[in-house]
C-alpha cells in the first residue's frame, strides 16, 4: 500500500517539474529546499508503488540510459602526435629538418632523436591518465531490486534488473553490500549505512535516513545529505527503500566523471617551459635571416652560409634540457620512492611540488588524526573535576564489556585511555544500555562492591538528550547547554555525564529508568593532532609554502585544530561555504589570498577554490583522496593522493604517497625544489651563454671577411659546452634554493639572460682584440685558422667561468671538494686548452696559438670574471 510520509527532504538539487508530467532531460530532480517526499512522488510523476513497465520504457527512450557518459580512450598514434603542438619540441623538429635539408647529418639526427624522446615520453603519461579514467565504471552497479508494476492498477512487484534500465521515478530496494545504482531519494530505512569512501574519502560508514525537515533545514548538504544516497556508495548494513531521482549523466558521479574526464590543466612547469620555448622560438627565427642577411649585403656570401645561419640557431638552442631535465626529475622522484616511500607519476610534477607556495588540504587525517582525544573533565561549576572522567569511563567500560555485540565506539575509546582502568574495574556491571542515535546516550548499571541493595545507574551521551533526563531546573538547563554551545564553538566535541541511585532488582532496565537523573558533569573531546603535523606546517612555513585547509567541517572545529598546531588565525582568515557561493570568480580570487581556513566547504567548492588561487598567481598543490577531490586534483598544478585514497583519485593523482603524512610531502617538496634549482640554473647558465656567443658571431660576421667560425667547429664547441653541463643534473644547489619556491619565470629569465649574454659578447669582442694585438699588426685577423682557435678556446673558458660562477650550487667554503660543476667546468677548460694542439683539432681546423695570446686572454678572463660577480650581485643571484 502507498504509504504517506510529510515530513521528508528533498533530493538533490534540480528544477522541478509540473504535478503529473514525467520529468524531462533538463528536470528531473526535485527542486532545492525542502518538499516532501509526496512532493518529490508529485514532481517525478510516481508513487511508492513504483512506475509501470509502460512508463519506464517510455522514459528511458526520452532520458537514454543509466549509464555513464561515453568515454573513448585517445589511440597511442594519436596522444604521440598530440605531443608535437608542444613549442619546444615544434621547433626543434624545425631545426632538425633545417639541419637534414642543408646536410648536416650530425645536428640532425641528434635532434630528431631528442624530439622523438620527448614525444614518447610525454605521449606514455598522458595514455596512462586516460587509461586510468576507466577506473571509474568499476564503482557502478550491475543491477538493482526494482519495484514496477504491470499496469496502472497492478500490484507492485519486485525483481532484479539491469542497473541501467533504471529511469527516475523507480522505487527501488537496497541491502548490505548493494552498490548504490543511481542517485536516490530515501522513502524507508532500518539501520542504513553507507561507505562513501568513494565519493567524499570518509572512511567511515556514514548513517542514512528518511530525516524529517526539522533536523535538515539546510536542505541537501551535498553528500552529507542523510536522506540522499548517491551512485557509487555501498550500503554497509542494513536497509532501505527509496525513489531514484537522478540517473545516467544527470548523478552526482558523472558529474564528478564528467569534470575529472577534462584535460588536466597547465601545470606551473607547463606555463614555464612553454613561456621560455616562446623567447627562444623569436630568437631561433630572427638569428638565420640575420646571418643571411648580414653576409649578403656586406660580404657578398650567399646560400653557403646557411649551414653557418642554422649551426648559429642551433647554438642557441639548450638542446640539452630534455636530458637534464629528466635526469634531474629522475634522479628526485628515484631518491623520494627509496627514502620515503612517494611515488612522482608525473615527472614535471616533482619540479611543480619545487614551485609550489600553496598546499591545499583537509583537516583530517594530515593536521588531526581520525580520532578524538580527552580535552577536559568539568564539573557542574565549569572546573575541572576528575570524577566527572571517572563516572564517564566506568559508562565507556561496562557499556561495552556488557553489550551483545561489543562495538568500540572513538568517544569511548579516547575517554578509556584517559582514564585509570582500575576506576573502572572498581565496579561490578549489572546491565547495560547500548548507545542509539534515537535517545542519544547509553547507560551502564553498576553496583559498588560491599553495597548490597543499591545499583548505579550511570548515563553517557549528547549534552542535550542528557540534561534532558536530569532533575534541572530550566535556568540551570540553559545555563549549562550555553555552556555547551560555547565549548562547541570553540571546536570541542562534549558529552555529559550523569548518575542516578537505583534500588536493586533482578529485571532489566530500560530506557524509562533513565529519568530524574543527578548531573555530574561534561567530559570535552578535541581531534587528536597528527604528530608531525606541528613541526611540518612550521618547515612548510619557513620554505614559503602557505596552508589552505578545505574541510567540510564546522569553522569551530577547524580553528581549534590550528589554535593547537600554533597556526595564527584572524577572524578574516576563515571563509564558509555559503559566504563562498555569494562571492564571484574575481571577489573569490581577491579574498583567498587572506583566507587559511574554507570551512562547511562542499566537494564543488574544492576547485573554484584551487582556480581562485592559481587565478591569482599561486602555484597550487592539492591533497585529496575520494572521488569528489577529483575536480580539484586535476585543476591544480600538482595533485597529491595518499596510497589509501580511492583507486580514482590515486590514480588521477600526480604524486601518491605511502601515508597521508605532511611530512611525506614537506619532503617532496625539498626535492622539487632541489631538481627545480637545478635545471633553472641550466637555463640561467646555457641560455646566457648562447646567447652572447650569437651576438659575438653577428658581430663577427659583419667584421671578418671570413665565417667567425665552421659550421664543424660550432657544433664541437655545442657538444663540448653540453656534455660538461650534465653536471647540473648531479649538483647541490645551495640552502637558498630550498627556502622560496623554485618558480621558472620567462620574463626574469629573459633578463637575466640577456645582462649576461650581453657581457659573454663583450668579452667575445675583447677577445678579438686580443687576437690582434697577440698576431701584431692591423691585419692579424685575416689568418682564419688561428682566429677560429683564438676564439674557440675563449669561448669553452667564459663558459667554464659562468658554470663556477652562476650555479646554484654550494659555496667553495661550504666543501673543499670541487663538486660534479667544478669537475665538468674543469674537463671544459682542458678541452678548450689542449684541443687546439691536439690532432682531432687538426681535424677540426684549429691551430695552435701564440703564448701572449694566453697572457692576453686571462687579462679578459680576469676582466669576465669581475663583470660576472659584478653583474650577479645586481640580480642577487648565489
Amino acid at each position: 500500500m502507498p504509504e504517506t510520509v510529510t515530513d521528508a527532504q528533498p533530493a538533490a538539487g534540480g528544477s522541478p517539474s509540473a504535478a503529473g508530467r514525467a520529468p524531462s532531460a533538463d528536470a528531473d530532480l526535485p527542486a532545492p529546499g525542502a518538499p516532501t517526499v509526496l512532493e518529490v512522488f508529485r514532481q517525478l510523476d510516481s508513487s511508492p508503488r513504483g512506475l509501470t513497465e509502460e512508463q519506464a520504457e517510455e522514459r528511458q527512450a526520452r532520458l537514454g540510459g543509466n549509464t555513464l557518459p561515453a568515454y573513448r580512450e585517445a589511440s597511442w598514434p594519436r596522444v604521440f602526435l598530440r605531443s608535437l603542438r608542444d613549442p619546444f619540441t615544434a621547433v626543434l623538429l624545425c631545426l632538425g629538418l633545417v639541419s637534414a635539408a642543408v646536410a648536416s647529418w650530425a645536428t640532425a639526427c641528434v635532434i630528431l632523436l631528442l624530439v622523438a624522446v620527448s614525444c614518447a615520453l610525454r605521449a606514455a603519461g598522458e595514455h596512462r591518465a586516460d587509461r586510468s579514467m576507466a577506473a571509474l565504471r568499476d564503482l557502478v552497479a550491475d543491477t538493482a531490486t526494482v519495484v514496477r508494476r504491470s499496469a496502472a492498477d497492478g500490484s507492485p512487484r519486485a525483481r532484479e534488473l539491469p542497473a541501467g534500465e533504471l529511469v527516475p521515478g523507480d522505487v527501488i530496494r537496497l541491502g548490505p553490500g548493494d552498490l548504490v545504482p543511481a542517485d536516490v531519494r530515501l522513502l524507508r530505512a532500518r539501520g542504513l549505512t553507507v561507505h562513501q569512501a568513494a565519493l567524499t574519502g570518509e572512511s567511515a560508514p556514514v548513517p542514512k535516513g528518511p530525516a524529517d525537515a526539522a533536523h535538515s533545514a539546510d536542505g541537501d548538504a551535498g553528500f552529507a545529505g542523510p536522506q540522499l544516497c548517491f551512485q557509487g556508495s555501498a550500503v554497509a548494513s542494513g536497509g532501505a527503500t527509496a525513489v531514484v531521482v537522478a540517473t545516467g549523466a544527470r548523478t552526482r558521479f558523472a558529474a564528478v566523471h564528467g569534470r575529472a574526464a577534462n584535460r588536466h590543466a597547465a601545470s606551473a612547469f607547463d606555463r614555464s617551459v612553454q613561456g621560455i620555448s616562446w623567447i627562444l622560438i623569436r630568437f631561433m627565427l630572427l638569428t638565420p635571416p640575420l646571418v643571411l642577411m648580414a653576409n649578403a649585403a656586406l660580404r657578398d656570401r650567399g646560400l653557403e652560409t646557411l649551414p653557418f645561419a642554422v649551426a648559429v640557431a642551433v647554438g642557441l638552442t639548450p638542446e640539452m634540457l630534455p636530458v637534464i631535465v629528466t635526469t634531474c626529475l629522475a634522479r628526485g622522484a628515484a631518491l623520494l620512492a627509496r627514502g620515503h616511500g612517494v611515488i612522482v607519476k608525473r615527472l614535471p610534477a616533482l619540479h611543480d611540488l619545487g614551485a609550489v607556495d600553496v598546499l591545499c588540504l583537509d583537516k583530517t587525517g594530515t593536521l588531526t588524526q581520525d580520532r578524538p582525544v580527552l580535552d577536559r573533565s568539568l564539573g557542574p561549576e565549569g572546573r575541572d573535576d576528575p570524577e566527572v572522567l571517572r563516572w564517564a569511563a566506568v559508562n565507556a567500560w561496562w557499556t561495552l564489556q556488557l553489550a551483545e555485540l561489543p562495538a568500540p565506539d572513538a568517544l569511548d575509546e579516547a575517554v578509556l585511555d584517559a582514564a585509570d582502568e582500575d576506576d573502572c574495574t572498581a565496579f561490578d556491571g549489572v546491565g547495560a544500555l547500548p548507545f542509539d542515535p534515537v535517545r542519544r546516550l547509553a547507560t551502564a548499571v553498576v553496583r559498588t562492591p560491599g553495597r548490597l541493595g543499591s545499583h548505579t545507574l550511570v548515563v553517557k551521551g549528547a549534552a542535550e538528550a542528557v540534561l534532558e533526563r536530569c532533575a534541572l531546573t530550566e535556568d540551570d538547563r540553559a545555563r549549562l547547554l550555553a555552556r555547551v554551545a560555547r565549548h562547541a564553538d570553540n571546536g570541542l566535541r562534549v558529552l555529559a555525564v550523569a548518575t542516578a541511585e537505583r534500588p536493586a532488582r533482578p529485571r532489566d532496565y530500560t530506557p524509562a529508568d533513565e529519568r530524574g537523573l543527578t548531573y555530574r558533569g561534561f567530559v570535552t573531546l578535541r581531534d587528536a593532532l597528527a604528530p608531525t603535523a606541528a613541526d611540518t606546517l612550521r618547515a612548510l612555513a619557513d620554505r614559503g609554502v602557505a596552508v589552505r585547509i578545505l574541510t567540510g567541517d564546522h569553522p569551530g572545529t577547524v580553528v581549534r585544530a590550528c589554535h593547537d598546531l600554533g597556526v595564527p588565525l584572524s577572524s578574516e582568515a576563515v571563509l564558509t561555504g555559503d559566504r563562498i557561493d555569494a562571492l564571484s570568480d574575481p571577489e573569490l580570487t581577491e579574498a583567498a589570498d587572506g583566507v587559511t581556513v574554507f570551512a562547511r566547504c562542499a566537494p564543488e567548492h574544492k576547485a573554484r577554490i584551487v582556480d581562485a588561487l592559481r587565478a591569482g598567481g599561486h602555484t597550487v598543490g592539492y591533497l585529496g583522496d575520494g572521488v569528489n577531490d577529483l575536480p580539484a586534483l586535476r585543476a591544480a598544478d600538482v595533485g597529491v593522493a595518499p596510497r589509501d585514497a580511492v583507486a580514482v583519485a590515486r590514480e588521477n593523482a600526480d604524486v601518491v604517497l605511502a601515508d597521508k603524512d605532511l611530512t611525506a610531502i614537506g619532503h617532496a617538496i625539498a626535492a622539487g625544489r632541489h631538481a627545480g634549482g637545478n635545471i633553472a640554473t641550466y637555463l640561467r647558465v646555457t641560455l646566457s651563454s648562447n646567447l652572447g656567443n650569437v651576438i659575438a658571431m653577428l658581430a663577427a660576421g659583419l667584421l671578418l671577411p671570413f665565417l667567425p667560425m665552421l659550421p664543424a667547429q660550432v657544433l664541437a664547441q655545442n657538444l663540448c659546452f653540453d656534455a660538461a653541463q650534465l653536471a647540473f643534473a648531479h649538483d647541490r644547489p645551495h640552502p637558498s634554493v630550498l627556502r622560496r619556491p623554485t618558480v621558472l619565470r620567462p620574463r626574469a629569465l629573459l633578463r637575466f639572460i640577456t645582462g649576461f649574454g650581453a657581457l659573454n659578447a663583450v668579452a667575445d669582442l675583447a677577445t678579438f682584440g686580443v687576437l690582434a694585438l697577440a698576431l701584431h699588426g692591423p691585419d692579424a685577423l685575416d689568418d682564419e685558422a688561428v682566429f677560429h682557435s683564438g676564439w674557440f678556446t675563449e669561448n669553452l673558458l667564459t663558459q667554464a667561468l659562468v658554470m663556477l660562477l652562476l650555479r646554484g650550487g654550494r659555496r667553495q667554503a661550504e666543501g673543499r671538494t670541487p663538486g660534479p660543476v667544478g669537475r665538468a667546468a674543469g674537463a671544459l677548460t682542458a678541452v678548450g686548452l689542449l684541443l687546439p694542439l691536439s690532432p682531432v683539432g687538426s681535424l677540426l681546423g684549429l691551430t695552435p696559438l701564440p703564448a701572449l695570446y694566453y697572457l692576453l686572454l686571462a687579462a679578459v678572463l680576469a676582466l669576465y670574471t669581475a663583470g660576472l660577480m659584478a653583474v650577479r650581485a645586481r640580480h642577487r643571484y648565489r
